[in-house]
């Protein structure tokens, strides 16, 4: 069989394909989305919004763009793909291009209004009706009261440790750095291959538990296993990866036992605010939805509203519910995750990702999630909702 030829073998095999995967390698480098669109100003306008009683729009500043639109645009769509020969070869990266020129656009037009909305739309889409049904139907699940592990307590430096320590199970490099500019507590940060940590954040030993399961368990998986792969778009990203990503790392978060009634219930809100960016809501109007209607945390309101107004309107956090839910339906019916870890790819790609191995152009995994194996939960309530989903 093919799969069975050395890498040299493969690559003269497919020379075109390795060049064209190899150039655009290069390109995509320059475009991580969310390095240009995490405020650079967040603190500052939170704090103004609170003092105006939640009525003065923040004013949010981004990155400036260290790369030319059009010219980086050019290079992308001068690939000659028909150079490829296998047709369904030359399709999948003809819609890799698409996908990264699309990127090119959302961080073009960060910051000025329906500009970004439309183009962010047709990377990441809009809640389904279903979407918002399932999120309103887990916000009628009665709450649980919270266990000490919920209390604030870790800072920053207590998260670096925790998250070094957890990540000696794997056998790759954990980098961690702190940061002022991010919107969560911590995240990945794919191109560098690191973790970065807020500066300001405290956390709790849940949220410890949870962040190391998504941010390492899945996130700093699949960015090692796919910079592992022959094929460097393994290691970029899919088209419209996002929903298998996350659904993956908050089924890692439910797998550990990290995942809690109140979590699920964020990723619900989540959902609902990125609704109310599709109705036209403002800023004002999904907080004052959130605190105001939901009777959520000031803060964790404004956090909420700040994910999905940022840069004129991101609606990827409406990803996370969907995900989750097709992640554990996939679960239930017995199905591998191998496939989903191999890199930054899709359920949908699926078929793909075997073809490429049969080919020998990709590669089992080398980094696993330890808490798929383990399945270390044991919450009842959260059976019930995940199984009740639409």
């Amino acid at each position: 069989m093919i799969k069975e030829k050395g890498p040299q073998e493969v690559v003269r095999q497919f020379p075109n394909v390795f060049e064209i995967d190899a150039n655009l390698d290069r390109l995509v480098k320059k475009i991580e989305l969310l390095t240009y669109l995490n405020p650079l100003n967040i603190e500052k306008e939170k704090h103004r919004f609170f003092s105006s009683k939640y009525v003065e729009e923040p004013i949010f500043k981004y990155k400036k763009l260290q790369f030319d639109p059009y010219k980086l645009h050019r290079l992308f769509f001068s690939q000659r793909l028909e150079r490829i020969k296998d047709e369904q070869i030359r399709k999948f990266y003809q819609e890799v291009i698409y996908y990264y020129a699309n990127m090119i656009q959302c961080i073009e037009t960060i910051g000025q209004g329906k500009k970004f909305y439309y183009n962010s739309l047709r990377v990441y889409g809009s809640p389904t009706e279903k979407d918002v049904q399932n999120a309103r139907f887990i916000l009628h699940v009665g709450d649980e009261p919270d266990s000490r592990d919920m209390e604030k307590i870790y800072t920053p430096e207590d998260a670096k440790s925790y998250f070094e320590e957890f990540a000696q199970q794997f056998k790759f490099p954990l980098n961690i750095t702190f940061s002022n500019s991010i919107a969560a507590d911590a995240m990945v940060r794919n191109n560098t291959q690191s973790l970065l940590i807020k500066k300001n954040a405290i956390f709790s030993r849940n949220q410890l538990l949870t962040l190391a399961n998504h941010e390492i368990g899945v996130h700093l998986v699949t960015t090692y296993n796919g910079a592992l792969q022959p094929l460097k778009v393994f290691s970029n990203g899919f088209p419209k990866n996002v929903e298998t990503q996350e659904g993956l790392a908050v089924f890692s978060e439910y797998m550990s036992g990290a995942l809690t009634l109140k979590r699920v219930k964020e990723l619900a809100y989540r959902v609902l605010a990125s609704d109310s960016l599709i109705k036209g809501y403002s800023f004002s109007d999904t907080f004052d939805m959130l605190y105001g209607q939901y009777k959520l945390d000031r803060n964790k309101a404004f956090t909420i509203t700040m994910r999905v107004h940022r840069g004129g309107g991101f609606t990827k956090d409406r990803l996370y519910l969907s995900g989750l839910k097709k992640i554990y339906k996939r679960h239930k019916n017995g199905l591998s995750m191998d496939n989903l870890l191999t890199g930054k790819v899709t359920m949908e790609s699926e078929a793909t990702i075997n073809r490429f191995k049969d080919l020998g152009l990709a590669n089992d995994l080398t980094h696993t999630n330890v808490a798929f194996r383990q399945n270390c939960n044991n919450n009842r309530t959260l059976d019930f909702i995940l199984d009740n989903l639409k």
